[in-house]
């Protein structure tokens, strides 16, 4: 079987590939300043962002030795550890999926339902992005092949209605984990993100504490745009984590680090493709490992 860093490698190769166009050739140990020019603007076309991408070079600079490896050591830095998900003293874990459309949010929630599964979890979903409805046929067909349950109702039922019952019935029947699929929304409506808040407050009268998780799924490939989702997304709802999808379509694999270093949410998974074998836990040492070449070559 393909190791996870080597499939997160494949998945990085196209950002992987911009950032060593911007590299010097050669093994190196004292850079110039048009070298060290170039690398910080390889970071920005990567997506690092203008302040970062500084803020990364001044950090590797300090290291005359190894100036790649302090690059990499300065990456690997902006990630906060992922914490153990906070599974609640009692009653089913209730984790709710945010991010606007497009975003594979509905495949992600599948994968997500197919790995609890595969610990032996018992999941329930609720499909609450009701406004769609193929988006919760796509969902069942998740729910089916993962083995876990599906609460809908009618095109266009009331979502926080449909999370609170989902709620509901995975305490009276002792689910492990309860899924709350929330309809795509565009950060910019403001009726749309009150809804968001809505199902937020009422999955919290369904059961005290929840959303134990609150996990927004971000496309990679959108770039600068990502940040104004997350920090809208985090304002509403309150995430406590980022998934990010899309990354083997996209050279803007460096907003991954931005994101972490700009909000300090943990990166639970990625995704670099799109089979559930595409969508690997997140890991600080392999990421930076494939996103930086190994040597200026």
């Amino acid at each position: 079987m393909t190791s996870f860093f080597s499939r997160l490698a494949k998945g990085l190769s196209r950002s992987r590939d911009n950032l060593a166009q911007m590299l010097p050739v050669g093994e190196k140990v004292e850079l110039s300043d048009a070298e060290w020019t170039d690398i910080e603007d390889g970071l920005i076309l990567a997506d690092c962002g203008a302040e970062l991408a500084e803020e990364l070079v001044a950090k590797a600079r300090r290291n005359r030795r190894d100036p790649l490896g302090a690059l990499k050591a300065a990456m690997r830095e902006a990630f906060t550890a992922a914490p153990d998900i906070r599974w609640p003293d009692e009653g089913p874990l209730v984790l709710l999926v945010v991010g606007v459309n497009g975003t594979g949010k509905t495949t992600t929630i599948g994968k997500l339902a197919t790995l609890f599964r595969h610990d032996g979890k018992s999941v329930l979903i609720a499909a609450a992005d009701t406004f769609r409805a193929a988006a919760v046929e796509q969902l069942c067909v998740w729910a089916e092949r993962a083995g876990a349950d599906v609460v809908r109702q009618q095109a266009g039922a009331d979502p926080a209605a449909v999370a609170y019952d989902a709620i509901s019935r995975g305490v009276a029947r002792d689910y492990d984990v309860v899924i709350v699929d929330t309809a795509g929304r565009v950060q910019t409506d403001r009726g749309l993100m009150d809804e968001l808040a809505k199902v937020r407050r009422v999955v919290g009268k369904a059961l005290d504490g929840a959303p134990h998780e609150v996990w927004h799924v971000v496309d990679g490939g959108t770039g600068q745009n990502a940040i104004v989702q997350v920090e809208r997304f985090k304002e509403v709802a309150g995430t406590t984590g980022l998934i990010v999808t899309k990354l083997d379509g996209t050279g803007k694999g460096g907003v991954v680090v931005q994101l972490a270093r700009q909000f300090g949410l943990p990166i639970r998974y990625v995704g670099v493709g799109e089979t559930l074998e595409d969508m690997l836990p997140f890991d600080a040492d392999d990421f930076v490992g494939g996103l930086v070449p190994d040597r200026m070559e």
